[in-house]
Formats: C-alpha cells, structure tokens, sequence
C-alpha cells in the first residue's frame, strides 16, 4: 500500500496507473483509494491521511467546490502528487506533527451477528 495527505477540502480527481490513466472498464472497478480517520494539523489546516493501492502511481487533487466563496481566493485549481509515501515515511510524519485521530460511530457488529 502507498499513502499521501490530502487538504480537508480537497478531493481525488484523475488517477494513473502502470499503464496510464486509470481505465475503470480496463480494470473493471475504480482504484482503491480510502480516507483513513487520522489527520495532521499544520496551522488551522486539516490533512487527512489517505491510503492507495499498490498499482496507483499518480493522482490528481484538487479543491472539492471550486465554487465556493471561501476557496474562491486560491490559485491552485489542481496539483499531481507523484510521489507517494510508504507506511515507514507515515510513521515518521506523524510522530513529527500534531496527529488526531478522527472518531467514528460504528457498531461493533454487523446486522447480521457478524464481527
């Protein structure tokens, strides 16, 4: 697994793979990409950690709305992260920063009795 932080407020737009960008009917689903509960607090910013598979090389991100009156003011329309992190290079950020780690309200088991 590869990982990166993305923006509170950002989102996922294109993604490469070993052969180009991602084709969903090539592949026959999307790429596996989830938003752990675990973000960095740089400032009054949020930067959510992010986990991808292994075939993701590139990815693009960029402002969720870019609409909104209160991203309005930002020059950046879209970046493309080439170079993501390892596990290692995750632990070593997040014990150099202020981590916290989202909670989530979940049941502990599933409707049908299972774990």
């Amino acid at each position: 697994m590869k990982y990166f932080f993305l923006t509170d407020g950002w989102t996922v737009g294109r993604v490469w793979g070993v052969g180009g960008l991602w084709d969903e009917a090539a592949h026959r689903r999307s790429p596996e990409i989830l938003r752990l509960n675990l973000c960095l607090c740089d400032k009054n910013e949020k930067m959510w950690l992010h986990r991808v598979e292994d075939g993701v090389l590139m990815l693009e991100v960029k402002p969720s709305d870019l609409g909104d009156h209160h991203h309005s003011g930002r020059s950046i329309g879209q970046v493309i992260l080439t170079r993501l992190i390892t596990a290692d290079q995750v632990l070593d950020r997040l014990c150099k920063a202020s981590a916290q780690c989202q909670r989530i309200e979940t049941a502990l088991i599933s409707p049908d009795g299972e774990y």
